[in-house]
């Protein structure tokens, strides 16, 4: 991440149709009848289908639906732990899928803690730890102790923690019309809201893993007299985790812009719509 980014704290489908279907351009076939008939008007004869060819069509049926599972499935067989292997796979690494295992049993101070050592849990941890680190609670100071304390490896965290006090200094506060605890001023609402899209494993050993997080967010402060309106954005963190105790901390991360989706023509909601959702609706613990 770099530090000072505000954004960190920042038509219909075409219808495929077939015209000449029951309407100009079909072809008559003529069919031997072996009785006289012309083959047009008169009576015709159905080819008898045999036996084989009816398992054939079954077997074909029967091979569709096992592929179609298969790709449903995400390749889920594939053995990717890597464990001790300390391998690198920044190119050719798979796409995040749905394994249905729980992410973590427990939470730190609101914080989701006690991932499993191993990919999945790495890349549950990077997700959850991407949205915590470019939250609004960031940006107060007694809030910023706390997750540094939980989300970083201990001997990362008090140096992490006063570039983090350097980086969200009163200038920095002033330009998201906050004050300088970290509060938006009376009738604001200050947004930063990151949803992960996808993570990726580029490296992983019994020890350590760098894990790829593509998130989008919205960021902002929502108010008549905001000057700072709450935006979109679309960035990737990569965060280098380390085992230690009995779970997974951060000890660095990066981000980066993208990538980023074609903007819709959706009209933009107004200011108390934006405010009233980031009060109502609460976030997620991800996981894969």
């Amino acid at each position: 991440m770099s530090f000072g980014d505000e954004h960190g704290h920042g038509g219909d489908p075409g219808r495929t149709t077939d015209d000449n279907f029951g309407g100009m351009g079909q072809t008559r076939t003529r069919l031997p009848d072996g009785g006289g008939g012309d083959g047009y008007g008169g009576p015709t004869r159905r080819p008898q289908r045999s036996s084989r060819s009816l398992v054939a069509v079954v077997g074909v049926v029967v091979l569709l639906i096992a592929a179609i599972a298969f790709a449903n499935r995400g390749g889920g067989d594939t053995d990717t732990s890597g464990a001790g292997g300390g391998d690198d796979r920044a190119t050719g690494s798979e796409p995040t899928a749905a394994s249905g295992v729980k992410p973590v049993t427990g939470k730190n101070g609101g914080i989701p803690s006690g991932f499993a050592k191993d990919e999945q849990g790495a890349e549950s941890a990077a997700a959850n730890y991407a949205v915590t680190l470019v939250s609004a609670d960031i940006l107060r100071a007694a809030a910023r102790e706390q997750i540094m304390r939980q989300v970083f490896a201990p001997d990362k965290a008090a140096d992490l923690e006063a570039k983090f006090d350097t980086a969200y200094d009163k200038a920095f506060l002033d330009k998201l019309g906050l004050d300088e605890n970290g509060n938006a001023a009376e009738g604001l609402t200050y947004v930063s809201r990151t949803a992960p899209v996808g993570t990726k494993v580029t490296q992983f050993t019994d020890s350590s893993a760098t894990v790829e997080v593509w998130c989008t967010g919205v960021f902002g402060t929502a108010g008549v007299s905001s000057t700072n309106p709450v935006t979109n954005d679309w960035f990737t963190m990569t965060l280098k985790l380390q085992w230690v105790g009995d779970d997974w901390k951060v000890e660095s991360f990066a981000q980066k812009d993208g990538p980023a989706p074609v903007n819709t023509d959706r009209t933009a909601s107004n200011a108390d719509e934006i405010a009233k959702a980031v009060e109502e609706y609460g976030g997620f613990t991800y996981a894969r």
